[in-house]
């Protein structure tokens, strides 16, 4: 089955380049271009891809307003921000908005064919670098910074494990604890986020300053 993907990008260049990056890919199909946020919003009413790869830094809407309008009205889409933006506020705000990935404009094919399939799951896919600036922010953030929700220390453990995307028994063998006692970590973590799923945790996480 072929993956259908717009794109949303005000260079034509990087259009192009897509393009022919994903031209000889037969699991995936470019079925539309736009060049600002309002082509996408009048196209999108003619024909939805699965997946829209989307620039933040658009001329007329930036990608984290246009995001948001675009799962109000089209909540199946899957959105994938592609983008040169690497400061982690960006990041929260178009993950906090709902979109399903995150990333850089110098990725290569099988990157974004890899996180096209991760999306198309219904998981999270975050570009390594992103991810790693994420984390490295988590792990810099001082005790006790008057959040309203607490997590003990394993329980952090286990939510950086996954939103380093381990499964149960990855993150099971890194802490030398159970698999059972993880899955206890982890529905305490969605008990205390209120979150439905791994990803929900991670998009809640990020909102909370958590990650």
């Amino acid at each position: 089955m072929t993956t259908k993907i717009a794109i949303t990008d005000d260079h034509v260049m990087v259009l192009k380049g897509i393009e022919s990056m994903l031209e000889n890919t037969s699991e995936v199909s470019v079925i539309a271009t736009y060049v600002n946020a309002k082509d996408a919003l009048e196209g999108l009413k003619r024909q939805q891809p699965d997946v829209l790869l989307l620039d933040i830094n658009l001329p007329d809407i930036n990608g984290i307003d246009l995001s948001k309008q675009l799962l109000k009205l089209y909540p199946d889409l899957k959105i994938i921000a592609l983008t040169n933006f690497e400061d982690i506020s960006f990041v929260k705000r178009m993950l906090k908005n709902g979109v399903h990935g995150y990333l850089l404009k110098n990725t290569d094919k099988i990157e974004l064919i890899q996180a096209l399939k991760t999306v198309l799951s219904g998981s999270l896919y975050i570009q390594k670098s992103i991810n790693d600036k994420l984390l490295n922010q988590l792990s810099s953030k001082p005790a006790g910074n008057g959040l309203e929700i607490k997590l003990t220390r394993r329980e952090h453990d286990v939510l950086v494990g996954i939103s380093e995307e381990l499964t149960t028994q990855q993150i099971s063998e890194k802490l030398f604890i159970s698999p059972k006692t993880v899955e206890t970590h982890r529905m305490n973590i969605m008990s205390k986020l209120g979150a439905k799923n791994s990803v929900g945790i991670i998009k809640i996480a990020i909102e909370k300053e958590l990650l």
